[in-house]
């Protein structure tokens, strides 16, 4: 027979062995035993109310003076009348709950087993059978068994919460608290704090915009008035903080209230937002400290959910850059949506173990694979392609930090441009149905290396796309080309005559570029699309204006499905880099805190938001457009170094200074939305807008500039991207 064996060795190293199955089978039958007693005596409380109430039932109906005939039959039927409650109680499942936990549920299941037990009792006196009960007696003996039971229940809880744990915290010190919004979450975050005095706060009194709740109590706590009122009342002095139980206020009134709370000198806490409670995620009595996206007023995303899960349910999604900010996100989402296969491909492994984790801990591992490579490796990202058949490619793997990549424009143009056109392309030899291309609303008439390098990622998409659409084959979009591709190329800024041979071009041509060994053919004759860039083109050395040559294999239908699509956004609140952190480390350290310019702007957006709205992109694209969110309002970043200030409960010049260094090169005051050549087209979707994009591209010009990335200076190469992006305005050193 098996028996486990525990091993101890002494101070003299004998080695002793303990049998653990005697124990292990003392502490079953020890559970099971007071198990036992727990469930004896719920069943002699609910015996001894249900035939209490019964005996006073008889009482209270004849005014305690019972008839000899009725006494008799009430000791007759006692056994009947406990026994059928005991059985609808053991049905109603009370038997095995906990007096102390008593809750609504609780409350429902006593009310239909008492009204269940009163059914059976009345039985016999419709059928005339041995108990002629009177219906006054079995009404108020439903009546007093369930409240006392119900009684019974609710005085075990008290003393649990009140007593028993009051005695735990008998040493914490209670902290007195106001809770703003007396509605529902209000009153549930002020109930749980009350019922539990272990947590430490203590709600002393609610503040309402509803003028119809003033003066009146919520679980005994007074409703004083407005939030307003709150600079007026005597009492605030010995108030420890302020709580914001108001998940669906506007931003607006969230950002007034901060401010009358922090001039009070509380420090101020909020509720999840309502989403987080609808879902059931949070509970409403887990507070946090405001956070600055409580004040920005992006209203809730109304997304096509049924057709994003189209898009995702069931087959293969590849995120680049899954461990950034927005790859990660990307990675949840999508994963939520049961896919079949979700690819994650990123370069830095302590990135990709994180978001791995966090699958894993999320129970969706299995449908994730992890893969640390590098969008620029040709051969590596080829073999991911074959092996895992993406059908749906998310392109998120860009650098974005917009001051280093100033002072870096050749890695910038490495990452962004060069490793955007390779996976685009191995992404259309392997047949991909849709390709996204994460972007950024600096690449609108660009002022710095990182939004050129985007704009130039962009407009290569842009000609891929009009490639496919024009059905015909030529240099660059905007050369020569059969009678479609005349009017593919006008489609997107350029002109051309007709040329029944045609050429397969714009990125087209680096697809013959398989190995280094092979160069491309030339041809001399320069490329424009925009009459207002054919001094800049004419700028380009003779090799700039060069095509590449072609592999037949290009033109087959299976390699021209591929809808490449881009989407733009601002700033996202909370992603590395982003001034969010910067601000609460300057403040932590007790400034100052360093803003560029009084009067710089940027819209923001919070990571899920921006995320999910790139999903729903991915469903309204049919290929070629540049789709653009619905970004909001813009902030001032001084205002926003002032509110995070404020939230962290200190006054802006007396405790944290707020200084000017001036603009760094390359950036802006405020970011635009739509650059002049791009044609708006609505989508069904009213927070997303459709570009139609009017650029000039020259592959021959990529071509040249990857041969010499690393032969050129800083300058240099930033005058070389101005010439294939004319709207960048480059800083020069």
């Amino acid at each position: 027979m098996y028996m486990r064996l525990l091993s101890k060795t002494d101070s003299n190293g004998i080695v002793a062995t303990t049998n653990l199955a005697p124990n292990l089978g003392l502490r079953r039958v020890g559970g099971l035993l007071l198990s036992t007693r727990r469930i004896a005596l719920l069943a002699s409380f609910y015996a001894a109310v249900a035939g209490a109430s019964f005996y006073l039932a008889y009482e209270v109906r004849f005014d305690f003076v019972v008839p000899p005939e009725y006494q008799q039959e009430r000791v007759a039927a006692f056994p009947f009348v406990v026994g059928v409650k005991l059985i609808s109680l053991v049905a109603a499942r009370q038997l095995g709950s906990l007096m102390t936990y008593f809750s609504t549920p609780d409350l429902f299941r006593l009310f239909w087993a008492m009204v269940a037990s009163s059914v059976v009792v009345l039985i016999p006196r419709i059928m005339t059978g041995p108990f002629a009960f009177p219906r006054g007696v079995l009404l108020i003996d439903f009546m007093l068994c369930f409240g006392g039971i119900c009684m019974g229940r609710l005085a075990t809880r008290l003393f649990r919460e009140r007593v028993t744990m009051g005695k735990k915290s008998q040493n914490l010190v209670q902290q007195r608290i106001a809770i703003i919004g007396a509605g529902d979450a209000g009153a549930t975050l002020a109930k749980e704090f009350i019922s539990s005095p272990s947590r430490g706060f203590k709600p002393v009194m609610f503040f309402d915009d509803d003028s119809s709740k003033h003066g009146k109590f919520i679980h005994g706590v007074p409703v004083v008035g407005a939030p307003e009122a709150l600079a007026r009342t005597n009492e605030t002095g010995d108030l420890v903080k302020a709580v914001i139980a108001m998940p669906s206020a506007s931003a607006k009134r969230i950002r007034e209230i901060v401010q009358l709370l922090s001039a009070q000198g509380l420090k101020v806490e909020t509720l999840p937002s309502i989403e987080e409670l609808a879902s059931g995620k949070v509970r409403a009595s887990r507070i946090r400290p405001v956070e600055v996206q409580d004040l920005l007023g992006r209203d809730v995303v109304d997304l096509d959910s049924a057709g994003i899960r189209k898009l995702v349910e069931g087959r293969a999604v590849m995120v680049t850059g899954a461990g950034g900010s927005i790859g990660s996100e990307l990675c949840r989402q999508i994963a939520a949506l049961n896919p079949q296969r979700l690819v994650m491909v990123e370069q830095s492994e302590g990135s990709m173990f994180l978001i791995e984790q966090e699958l894993n801990e999320m129970g969706l591992g299995s449908i994730a694979v992890p893969l640390v490579a590098d969008v620029l490796d040709r051969s590596r990202m080829s073999y991911i392609f074959s092996r895992y058949r993406p059908e749906v490619v998310f392109h998120a793997a860009a650098h974005k930090h917009v001051f280093l990549m100033e002072r870096q424009p050749a890695e910038a143009i490495y990452n962004n441009v060069f490793g955007t056109r390779r996976l685009a392309l191995i992404a259309q030899e392997h047949g991909v149905e849709t390709f996204v291309l994460i972007s950024t609303d600096k690449a609108i008439n660009p002022t710095n290396v990182m939004g050129a390098t985007k704009r130039l990622a962009e407009i290569q998409l842009m000609a891929l796309a009009a490639a496919k659409a024009g059905g015909r084959t030529g240099e660059d979009v905007g050369g020569k080309g059969t009678e479609n591709g005349r009017r593919m190329t006008e489609d997107v800024g350029g002109k051309g005559d007709a040329d029944d041979g045609g050429r397969m071009g714009g990125l087209l041509g680096e697809r013959d570029r398989l190995s280094e060994a092979e160069s491309p053919s030339l041809d001399p004759r320069p490329q424009t699309l925009n009459p207002k860039s054919q001094s800049l083109s004419a700028q380009l050395p003779a090799a700039l204006s060069q095509p590449s040559t072609l592999n037949s294999q290009l033109a087959s239908p299976a390699l021209a499905r591929t809808k490449f699509m881009a989407v733009r956004f601002g700033n996202v609140l909370g992603s590395s880099g982003s001034v969010i952190p910067i601000f609460k480390r300057q403040i932590a350290n007790g400034g100052p805190v360093t803003v560029t310019h009084p009067d710089v702007t940027r819209y923001f957006m919070t990571i899920p938001e921006a995320v999910g709205l790139v999903l729903q992109t991915a469903v309204l694209g049919d290929g070629g457009e540049i789709f653009v969110l619905d970004m909001g309002q813009p902030v001032k970043i001084v205002d926003l170094a002032k509110q995070m200030i404020e939230l962290s409960g200190l006054k802006v010049g007396d405790d944290i200074d707020i200084t000017f260094s001036g603009l760094k090169p390359g950036e802006k005051l405020f970011e635009e939305l739509q650059h002049h050549t791009e044609e708006y087209a609505p989508t069904a979707h009213s927070r997303i807008m459709r570009f139609k994009s009017n650029a000039m591209f020259s592959e021959s010009g990529v071509v040249e500039l990857e041969q010499h990335l690393h032969e050129m200076d800083a300058n240099e190469l930033k005058r070389r991207i101005k010439l294939l992006v004319p709207e960048y305005t480059p800083f020069l050193d």
